[in-house]
């Protein structure tokens, strides 16, 4: 095996260098949008539009290889779904809150069967294993390009909103009071919830994503309380979570997804306990 030195000076190893990369993006939207998932405790609503967007990856590869629609794909599949599970639960809890964990239990499970289903259909062989884990070794220039566009749109519409956002997550009715759109703010928080899950989808895959999403804003509220401080510690934990898993990952020859989400899960309990001790 490889030395790092020697890892990333090879040219046949560019792709580790991408996958780096993207993991460095990526953290960015994850750390932004993490604490923000977090503080308005709605990791339930991000798991849910995670579970659809599987169907969208079904929905976009059974476009493509079945019908012939070159413009589909697994990535395009997986956005418009994810954005229309993002703004129709959004209006489920808005108009009909007494059912919503009910219909958001169906759609859960819905866009994972249908997800399935339409992989099945699709003509020739494609394993659900990346899409449902993740293979962030998989990333070519194209996805760097793709991350780095869905980055800088989900940072410029956080900077536009910011007040607003933190506003309506902190306190909704004071919020309201104060002529604030909340409604709007929070299909606007689900859908860019939406578009990190995108995101997501190559380096944790889809059961994995709401851990990636929640547990860097969960260690870093262990040590403070101010939401840009935690923001900023979310998203530098998460660059060490997702880089230190990618690296450890190929050294013991391992899944990345999974050792990504081990490595923060360990972070996250450890520090319970040294909060704990520190009480």
């Amino acid at each position: 095996m490889y030395s790092l030195s020697e890892l990333f000076s090879n040219p046949a190893y560019t792709f580790l260098w991408l996958a780096l990369g993207v993991g460095a993006l990526a953290s960015v939207a994850f750390g932004v949008m993490g604490t923000f998932v977090v503080t308005k405790r709605i990791s339930y609503l991000a798991g849910a539009i995670a579970h659809c967007a599987f169907g969208g990856i079904g929905l976009g590869l059974y476009l493509r290889h079945a019908w012939g629609f070159a413009w589909a794909g697994p990535f395009s599949g997986a956005l418009a779904v994810a954005l229309g599970s993002a703004l129709l639960i959004g209006w489920i809890g808005l108009r009909f809150q007494e059912r919503e964990d009910t219909v958001i239990g169906a759609l859960w499970a819905i866009g994972m069967a249908a997800g399935l289903v339409l992989l099945d259909l699709t003509p020739g062989y494609f394993s659900p294993t990346s899409y449902l884990f993740g293979d962030i070794l998989l990333i070519s220039a194209e996805d760097f390009r793709t991350v780095l566009l869905l980055d800088g749109l989900i940072l410029g519409v956080v900077a536009l909103w910011y007040r607003q956002l933190l506003a309506a997550a902190f306190d909704a009715e004071f919020a309201l009071l104060r002529g604030i759109p909340v409604g709007f703010l929070h299909l606007l928080l689900l859908c860019l919830t939406a578009l990190t899950v995108v995101l997501m989808v190559r380096i944790v895959g889809i059961i994995l994503v709401v851990a990636l999403l929640t547990l860097p804003a969960a260690v870093a509220a262990q040590y403070t309380k101010r939401f840009f401080p935690m923001m900023v510690l979310a998203v530098v934990l998460c660059l060490l979570f997702t880089s230190g898993g990618l690296l450890l990952s190929y050294h013991v020859n391992l899944s990345s997804g999974p050792v990504i989400i081990l490595l923060a899960g360990t972070a996250y309990l450890c520090s319970l306990g040294i909060r704990r001790i520190r009480q």
